[in-house]
């Protein structure tokens, strides 16, 4: 059964960074009975991530960087290990995910293939995030990467084996949803 809402009122609370939203609405579930719900919702667009890989070293490249709100909930130094993955701004999921791979790993992919859509966090965050991977190789590698300047990135990249990604996972040094949703993607499709 599928539950039937009404929205009753949306109250910008924040317009800062990105959107927050007080969502007042009417939600009829199973028992038939309409009640009166309210939910925070955040809308910081939809984005973008890839994995790239190299069948012929194994190898997978991720960035680091840092995460405020990773360092908040405990993380003592903030920093992330993650596959590269942006924002999708006014692009469409494949030009975006190109963009960045060249900003933040510095390699120009060619065969970029799409490999599943997800909401991250859909308890409080509107984001569809779009999963990509790509084969690398050297001769693509057109800069160091590092990320932009302007948006106060500070990127280092990682040219890692995928088993030692995966013990990554295991020893807790990786702990980004998106990243272990793709390294698993690649062991299981055996890419790698």
């Amino acid at each position: 059964m599928q539950p039937e809402i009404k929205i009753i009122s949306t109250e910008v609370l924040s317009d800062n960074w990105y959107k927050l939203f007080k969502v007042t609405y009417d939600y009829k579930g199973k028992s038939g009975a309409w009640e009166t719900r309210s939910r925070e919702a955040y809308d910081r667009g939809n984005g973008a991530t890839v994995l790239l890989y190299n069948p012929a070293t194994g190898n997978v490249i991720l960035t680091r960087q840092f995460r405020l709100p990773t360092y908040i909930n405990g993380n003592s130094t903030g920093m992330l290990i993650e596959a590269c993955a942006g924002l999708l701004d006014e692009n469409n999921p494949e030009e975006c995910i190109r963009r960045e791979a060249e900003e933040e790993t510095g390699f120009r992919i060619r065969d970029v293939r799409s490999v599943f859509d997800a909401y991250m966090s859909p308890g409080s965050v509107t984001e569809v995030v779009h999963f990509f991977v790509a084969e690398y190789s050297p001769e693509m590698q057109i800069n160091g990467g590092g990320g932009l300047e302007h948006e106060q990135e500070e990127i280092e990249v990682l040219e890692v084996h995928i088993d030692k990604a995966m013990a990554m996972i295991d020893s807790g040094e990786i702990k980004d949803g998106k990243t272990i949703m793709l390294l698993q993607y690649v062991k299981l499709h055996q890419l790698l």
